[in-house]
């Protein structure tokens, strides 16, 4: 199972909207200062934790999001009630009568919950519609005077749920992408060899576009590119075999292709054997729709070799995200031990 718990929930408890990540920034930094050479911060708020190899060693760019999907408040209403905007990808349906948290003008959290007409009073038109996000409002229980005071259009909102063990899963908001820190800050205290050169990069508004890491990229140049991210595990009822993408249990998942990118074949082929010489519990992964870091870091202008590790979540970009804990560590043992390596690769290809 993953080693240090409390660190993975206090992260997926804590809010980093894209574009407002400070929370979530400054737990890495804290977590990560005492085990690299230095520590930078770039204009939108990426972090590039550098461990520096001995001289010439290849450079390899560990990028993990630290944003989670959220919104932003968009309008106030004359009775305090308010509308927001989206950023990134919610499935309506999930989001009814669920609890959100406001960081206010203050820096101060206001909490409330998200409100839609009640069924009720629906006419039987109404009930057959599909959600509308444009439904929805956040009532934060407050008189208008005191919620236009505290709380400005531009203000970021996230969901608000508390991070639980289920049976042998983990369940909490924001798995997606908390196990990704978690796995980076893990990787940073294993690794030994000075044979590379590590950038750990905590990248920023992953959830609208792959923003923060196509910048980092170009900061760093790196040699290989490796995103952390989560995957699908549809290994539920609703799902036909042929469909489950990865299964909860089965280990970390080695990334062949996505919608973002096609993993660097020779990559792929190292990490599976890598992953079978050391009884690292592992599945391989293709996913039909969705990206991560790794097609922005491969696309960076220098064609970096990329690949992606995923951690298997079960209800993506719902507030009950599951993870298995046996499957994040082996998605960090699996980092560590390609580290121990990775300066030898073969990654040309014939002229």
């Amino acid at each position: 199972m993953a080693e240090n718990i409390e660190l993975l929930k206090r992260l997926c408890e804590e809010s980093g909207a894209p574009g407002f990540e400070d929370r979530i920034r400054a737990i890495f930094c804290d977590e990560v200062r005492e085990h690299v050479d230095r520590i930078e911060v770039d204009g939108i708020g990426n972090v590039i934790a550098v461990r520096e190899g001995e001289e010439g060693a290849p450079k390899v760019m560990v990028a993990g999001h630290l944003d989670e999907i959220g919104f932003v408040v968009n309008h106030i209403d004359d009775k305090g009630f308010l509308r927001i905007h989206p950023l990134g990808g919610f499935d309506p349906k999930t989001l009814v009568a669920k609890r959100v948290r406001i960081i206010d003008a203050n820096g101060q959290d206001i909490i409330g919950v998200i409100g839609t007409k009640p069924v009720h009073i629906m006419s039987p038109e109404e009930r057959k519609k599909p959600l509308d996000l444009k439904e929805f409002f956040v009532d934060v229980g407050l008189p208008v005077e005191e919620v236009k005071e505290r709380v400005r259009v531009g203000d970021p909102v996230t969901l608000y749920q508390s991070f639980e063990q289920v049976g042998n899963y983990y369940t909490s908001k924001s798995m997606d992408n908390r196990v990704s820190i978690y796995t980076l800050i893990e990787l940073i205290k294993r690794v030994k060899s000075r044979k590379v050169s590590l950038y750990a990069v905590a990248t920023v508004q992953e959830e609208i576009g792959l923003r923060g890491a196509m910048t980092a990229t170009q900061a760093v140049q790196p040699d290989i590119g490796i995103a952390v991210d989560v995957t699908l595990a549809c290994d539920v009822p609703a799902s036909k075999p042929e469909e489950r993408v990865t299964a909860l249990g089965e280990g970390t998942a080695i990334k062949i292709l996505d919608s973002s990118l096609i993993c660097t074949p020779k990559l792929v082929d190292r990490f599976r054997q890598l992953a079978k010489e050391n009884d690292i519990p592992h599945q391989m992964e293709i996913l039909p729709a969705g990206g991560t870091d790794a097609g922005a870091i491969q696309r960076s202008g220098r064609a970096v070799p990329s690949i992606t590790l995923s951690v298997p979540c079960r209800y993506v970009h719902s507030v009950v995200e599951m993870v298995h804990g046996g499957d994040l560590e082996a998605t960090v043992q699996l980092l560590a031990t390609f580290m121990e390596s990775a300066h030898d690769v073969d990654l040309t290809y014939n002229s």
